[in-house]
């Protein structure tokens, strides 16, 4: 089991560094800020939808490095989705953090955020794992209902 938290931080750590999503995306047509007041993580999704396609996002702001890993992983785990398929995704995530989807088979299927399983376990973290993908949920369900 040690060796998996060694590989999931890594996980983390990685994606906390890479910076291909987090810039400004132009051009995009969806924009949703999303702001954890209880330790200052601040992003500002961007996503461009065409036909019901998330053909690319990214993202700016700051925030811990879980906070930052967790969005990057999301954004690669999205991009090229559709809509509903990503929100079916953000919902498996989200289950996944509150323990009530533990089966790791239909886990796999979020890729590298699995990594951030664990975090369910470090009750002050769990906000910053969830930010960006209650940032997404918010906004794709607000372009939903347009």
């Amino acid at each position: 089991m040690e060796d998996m938290n060694q590989l999931y931080s890594d996980i983390i750590l990685e994606h906390n560094q890479d910076q291909a999503n987090k810039h400004e995306l132009d051009p995009h047509n969806l924009q949703e800020h999303g702001h954890n007041p209880s330790c200052g993580d601040d992003i500002t999704l961007q996503a461009d939808i065409q036909d019901g396609i998330i053909k690319d996002a990214a993202y700016t702001g700051h925030g811990c490095a879980i906070s930052q890993a967790s969005t990057d992983i999301m954004i690669d785990l999205i991009r090229g989705k559709s809509v509903k398929e990503a929100l079916r995704l953000v919902d498996l995530f989200l289950a996944m953090i509150k323990r009530e989807e533990t089966d790791d088979a239909k886990l796999e299927e979020l890729d590298d955020a699995i990594a951030l399983k664990n975090i369910s376990n470090m009750p002050a973290r769990v906000k910053c794992a969830v930010l960006a993908w209650h940032t997404l949920k918010d906004a794709l369900e607000k372009e939903e209902n347009k």
